[in-house]
């Protein structure tokens, strides 16, 4: 391609999402039980009161390209956050990947589920090799420079986040294995419950009133809320199916 004078901007020049694949051959299989099940619970729990859902992108499993110099180049986090964003309305626009130089906006969290295999690099562990892409640590730590990066090892049920302090990621204290986000006014931790019919220690979205409940939580209250109103109305005599 020839040179334009003046030169066309990188919108019309660099590759979007339409032209970068969203999986490439030789790539490990899809997610397995609990990556999906843990990804739908924190999306579905995951509700900043100062953010409307037009406002916020919470994707899972959503290549995430990175680097405008080599566009190859992706990583692909368990679960992300991205405020600012507008989420597609209708299907025909949900997104193939995540494309930085595209978007313009970098994910203010992303979120690890450990796997035996992914520990070391997702623990910025493992040293970058030459001529390789760079390990998962070094892109959101020094390349995207995303404010908060936790990683969860249900194997171990240890649950680790990081706050980016300057230009380095530091450990962030959790002494309940939670811990709050200003910026949204909402916390995540370690909740030991039943979701989508499977018990065990979730991470999971918390405000100031506790867990947030999921739909279905939200519907049972709402059935016990209706049950206790109706139970008070018959002890004043009152009929509650026949109200007009």
């Amino acid at each position: 391609m020839y040179q334009t004078d003046p030169p066309r901007p990188p919108q019309e020049t660099m590759p979007t999402m339409y032209d970068l694949p969203s999986e490439l051959i030789g790539e490990s299989g899809l997610p397995d039980e609990f990556h999906c099940i843990q990804a739908d619970l924190l999306t579905e729990t995951c509700q900043p009161p100062n953010y409307s859902s037009a406002e916020i992108l919470l994707a899972s499993d959503l290549n995430l390209y990175y680097d405008p110099r080599h566009t190859l180049w992706y990583k692909r986090p368990d679960w992300y956050m991205v405020l600012g964003v507008t989420g597609a309305t209708q299907q025909q626009d949900l997104r193939l990947s995540y494309v930085i130089w595209q978007e313009g906006v970098v994910p203010f969290l992303v979120v690890e589920l450990l796997s035996p295999g992914t520990e070391q690099e997702d623990l910025g562990q493992t040293l970058r090799e030459v001529n390789k892409p760079p390990t998962k640590w070094e892109v959101y730590e020094r390349i995207l420079r995303v404010p908060y990066y936790v990683v969860y090892d249900r194997y171990e049920n240890n649950l680790r986040a990081f706050r980016l302090n300057g230009t380095r990621y530091e450990a962030i204290a959790l002494p309940d294995q939670r811990f709050w986000l200003e910026e949204i006014e909402l916390g995540l931790g370690l909740w030991q419950g039943t979701y989508q019919q499977t018990t065990g220690l979730w991470l999971r979205w918390y405000d100031t009133r506790g867990w947030i409940p999921t739909l279905k939580e939200q519907a049972r209250q709402e059935r016990q809320r209706a049950d206790r109103l109706a139970e008070y109305l018959r002890s004043q005599g009152i009929d509650p199916d026949n109200l007009s």
